[in-house]
């Protein structure tokens, strides 16, 4: 009889941790994650020599292709064997990744007809969308002139996620959405400064125009007697400033973007989410009166940090913006991206309630993504709850750098990923029970505070009742 009572009492656990799993608020949050795929690509050659830079922008590059669903993305320089080439020496200014349509047959493009998607200064005589054989493709904004891409970072890039939760991805490649006649490619914009054997690195990878001799941009305009370093001076194939006397000898070296890209096929378990980029140098202004976004963007990208009159603590740079929303969402994902002095950066709302903060790493040591003095990665913020967030809403963006130097060329840029909708619960229970995933968690809190006191009440009687057929007396009786 004892060991009856024993199998009983073992099944009815068994049965309490099911029903436990079926009201778990996570059960429908897990669609995706067994059916992820990974796969690492490398970029095509990038030719280095000591001071040189590279700002190539890399057409069709291997991607998989495809309806799917990016859930990351992430990168970093390596030479001809594969092994991680650290900061000191070659320089990661930035990385961007954008999708374009391409009209079936076309010739190979040039780089040129791409670089007003990156950080370049804008080309008043050119139209990335003007080509009839190339159609962009862009994030959610919002800026119009530039940072249309779907993932970049920078020096940071081997220490920061970029990992989309799930059931959430960035949609691509929809078939119903694809032109007649064109199919889907990715672009990549690679910025990479060398700085072996320079006669100042802070300065080559702040971009200070006297290092690089450079007085005119790379569209051949004059550059104002104001700006004193940063991308208008470091374009592709400039030269930074090398020590007098080092040999460059034999030194040329073929470096590549090694990425990895993580993704799933699209299907009705995954929710879209789109990227949304916050520029700290926005010029745009909130119209008098106005309860939407109805003016353009036009984002600076790039700001300088002048040194502090004063000794100290107290000599930090605060840079503000605000923006408002021109989406009803949920922010599921957000990250800074600083330059070196960088000291923090935030998100909130404009009563002043915190939404994310993204704090930068800098290393310490000489092995890659530990390089001292570098910022090696930021934080990101992956809020338990999304963050909702309502049309016309206002967000403010605060961006900190120490300005006990001097620092030209800095950024301050908040990467958003935003989803439009939440999941929906799966669960056995009736529908009486189906309620907003922010009840969810008190309800399923309070589902398991029961069971569990149904499984004591009810183990309790099952020794009890065993004891006294067994001959035994409960002390507590």
């Amino acid at each position: 009889m004892a060991r009856y009572h024993r199998r009983s009492l073992i099944l009815f656990l068994v049965l309490a941790l099911f029903a436990l799993t079926i009201i778990s608020p996570s059960q429908g949050f897990l669609g995706t994650e067994k059916k992820i795929k990974s796969e690492v690509f490398f970029s095509p050659k990038l030719v280095m020599n000591p001071g040189s830079v590279s700002n190539s922008f890399l057409s069709d590059i291997d991607f998989p292709r495809g309806h799917i669903g990016l859930k990351s993305f992430d990168a970093e320089v390596v030479d001809e064997a594969g092994d991680p080439v650290p900061l000191h020496e070659t320089y990661l200014h930035h990385w961007l990744l954008r999708p374009y349509y391409a009209r079936i047959g076309s010739k190979f493009l040039q780089q040129e007809m791409f670089r007003n998607d990156g950080f370049q200064r804008q080309d008043p005589e050119s139209n990335p969308d003007s080509g009839s054989d190339t159609i962009p493709v862009r994030n959610g904004g919002l800026c119009t002139n530039s940072l249309l891409y779907f993932f970049g970072s920078g020096s940071e890039t081997r220490n920061t996620s970029t990992y989309l939760p799930d059931p959430y991805a960035i949609e691509v490649d929809n078939p119903e959405e694809r032109p007649d006649g064109y199919e889907f490619k990715w672009l990549l914009n690679v910025h990479a400064i060398d700085t072996r054997g320079v006669e100042d690195r802070t300065g080559c990878i702040e971009c200070l125009c006297d290092l690089y001799n450079v007085t005119i941009d790379e569209y051949g305009r004059a550059i104002g007697p104001g700006y004193k370093g940063g991308l208008y001076c470091c374009y592709d194939k400039t030269q930074c400033r090398v020590k007098s006397g080092f040999d460059n000898g034999e030194k040329t070296r073929n470096l590549y973007l090694k990425y990895t890209v993580r993704w799933v096929d699209w299907d009705n378990k995954v929710l879209p989410a789109k990227v949304y980029v916050l520029d700290v140098t926005d010029s745009w202004k909130k119209p008098e009166g106005s309860i939407g976004d109805s003016q353009e963007h036009h984002c600076h990208v790039e700001y300088e940090v002048k040194q502090c009159k004063t000794n100290g603590d107290g000599c930090i740079d605060v840079k503000k913006n605000s923006f408002m929303m021109p989406f009803n969402g949920y922010i599921i994902y957000g990250v800074g991206h600083q330059h070196l002095g960088g000291i923090g950066a935030a998100l909130y709302r404009e009563n002043g309630e915190g939404i994310c903060t993204s704090m930068p790493k800098y290393g310490n040591g000489v092995e890659p993504g530990n390089e001292a003095g570098y910022i090696v990665g930021m934080s990101t913020c992956y809020p338990t709850d999304p963050v909702e967030v309502s049309y016309g809403e206002t967000l403010n963006v605060e961006f900190n750098y120490s300005s006990a130097v001097g620092h030209t060329g800095v950024m301050g840029l908040f990467y958003i990923v935003v989803a439009q909708q939440l999941p929906k619960p799966e669960s056995f229970l009736p529908n009486l029970f189906q309620v907003p995933p922010r009840s969810l968690s008190f309800l399923a809190v309070l589902a398991v505070t029961v069971v569990v006191a149904l499984v004591v009440l009810i183990a309790a009687m099952i020794y009890r009742r065993q004891n006294r057929e067994d001959g035994y007396q409960s002390l507590s009786t």
